[in-house]
């Protein structure tokens, strides 16, 4: 849905703007958190659900997510701000784990289930009761009927019925999550397994009734910048296009300064510096045969799927730094005392910059939609800023990192340039399941000599759970970066800036 304004879209979206609001302007912070809700439901007219206390409460705790808090309990009466002074800092602040449903949005959702719609016309035929192993299948009024008792769900009942009259029912998010990882309470509410999940958002964005969401940190970045510290902000390729066809990077770059931030460098930075490393890696270990093959490592998603189902592959990981770290350590390099702020399409990635090893390089991570909250709160607007590309920070090659397959072809490049007698086998997959399949057949033996790109999201970083431009409209206009880059490869040297 991301591309589309829906009145999920605007609620998140305004809880956001609010509590970046009050971050930079409220007096009494706690007292604008208070009102946020009201500002959500302003009359005593339910606009979104059957009640507007109902409405009240599930922005209640949107507010509490966006301040990086956990949850209320639903047995025993805690307040909207409590755990309001250990989150009121700042530094990086969330209370684990990253994901939650929100039970009272939660519709409880049929998972997995077939049933005869209004469209069965009772044909002579019936095809579906022929084909169904378990005799689930009889005719009720002169219509199919479906025991889900004898139901093994199949589908073949689905596959061969002429008039489509039979719906299979799936949760929207059980459907999006790739690695299993929804699962149902004992009220029939979805709820996550935080074992499986790999935190990419997907359950996310594909919910219509808004009931998951992850915390967010915009709070304790603008303290940040309020406080006078040194700020830069690093971000990814696939912002092109996030914030307005026609709002061009120099745009973004100065609505960005105006925020607060000290200077904006590009992630593509750190993604040239990864195709590089990894092209030599793959020359030096997988076309020799040391290793069996080669796993990007830039998508956190995938890389965590990888680790946590598949661990004999561990050794196959690419062990560069993700452009989102490489490029924060360059940066350091030359301002030890800064803080530095992802801005990226990517909720996973506010995991992987908690990990102990990546902590004191990545301060924040924020997504574009949570910036689209902010530019909005300050009353950013972009027509003040003068049009133009400003970006001199990376190369073609970089910047194609934010599209599926844009990682491999990078490194491929890097291959042919530096490495022209090397013969590479590339290999990519999108979205958890399809990653989940790849994983497989390398643990098979049946990718032996590849290099093997992965990404959690179908359609590669544009198709973040923290995008908000239509999938479509992301791909071209970063495929138009590329395109227009004056320089199109990184020079080898490129790795001299690493910190190792």
């Amino acid at each position: 849905m991301r591309g589309l304004e829906t009145p999920v879209s605007k609620i998140r979206g305004k809880v956001l703007e609010e509590v970046a609001r009050a971050a930079y302007e409220a007096t009494d912070v706690k007292q604008a958190l208070e009102a946020i809700p009201y500002s959500i439901s302003p009359t005593d007219e339910p606009k979104y659900r059957e009640s507007v206390w109902r409405e009240r409460a599930i922005a209640s705790e949107r507010v509490r997510l966006a301040m990086g808090l956990s949850l209320r309990p639903s047995n025993k009466a805690v307040h909207l701000t409590s755990g309001f002074e250990d989150s009121n800092i700042a530094e990086k602040y969330y209370e684990p784990p990253l994901m939650q449903v929100i039970p009272s949005a939660c519709d409880g959702c049929i998972d997995n289930m077939y049933e005869v719609t209004n469209m069965c016309r009772g044909c002579v035929a019936h095809p579906c009761e022929e084909v169904c192993p378990k005799g689930a299948i009889t005719r009720v009024n002169g219509k199919a009927y479906i025991d889900q008792e004898k139901c093994i769900k199949c589908g073949r009942c689905k596959a061969i019925c002429p008039y489509d009259a039979i719906a299979k029912k799936e949760r929207p998010c059980s459907k999006a999550c790739g690695v299993k990882a929804i699962e149902t309470d004992e009220l029939g509410r979805a709820t996550i397994n935080s074992d499986l999940c790999v935190s990419c958002g997907q359950c996310m964005v594909s919910c219509p009734f808004g009931a998951i969401a992850d915390k967010s940190q915009i709070y304790q970045l603008i303290q940040a910048i309020k406080t006078g510290d040194t700020v830069f902000a690093e971000i990814a390729p696939a912002f092109e296009g996030q914030f307005g066809a026609d709002v061009t990077p120099k745009q973004v770059f100065g609505a960005l300064k105006d925020i607060g931030f000290s200077d904006v460098y590009e992630v593509a930075l750190g993604a040239d510096i990864g195709a590089v490393s990894e092209a030599h890696h793959y020359a030096e270990k997988v076309a020799t045969g040391e290793l069996p093959f080669l796993l990007t490592s830039c998508c956190p998603a995938w890389a965590m799927l990888a680790k946590k189902q598949f661990p004999e592959t561990i050794d196959s990981i690419s062990e560069e730094l993700t452009p989102m770290v490489a490029t924060a350590r360059s940066i350091k390099k030359e301002f030890p005392n800064s803080k530095v702020v992802f801005i990226g399409p990517c909720a996973a990635k506010k995991l992987e910059a908690s990990r102990r090893t990546v902590r004191s390089d990545v301060d924040f991570v924020i997504t574009f939609e949570e910036l689209a909250a902010i530019f909005r709160a300050r009353d950013i607007d972009f027509n003040n800023y003068d049009k133009g590309r400003a970006m001199h920070d990376a190369t073609g090659a970089g910047r194609g990192y934010a599209v599926a397959g844009g990682v491999a072809s990078a490194i491929e490049q890097c291959l042919n340039e530096y490495y022209p007698d090397v013969p590479v086998h590339i290999e990519h997959a999108e979205g958890l399941e399809e990653c989940k399949k790849m994983l497989l057949l390398a643990k098979a033996g049946k990718k032996d000599g590849c290099l093997i790109e992965g990404m959690g999201c179908p359609g590669g970083c544009i198709a973040g759970a923290g995008t908000i431009a239509p999938i479509k409209d992301a791909r071209m206009a970063v495929q138009k970066s590329v395109k227009d880059s004056t320089v199109k490869l990184p020079p080898s040297d490129v790795l001299d800036i690493k910190l190792d």
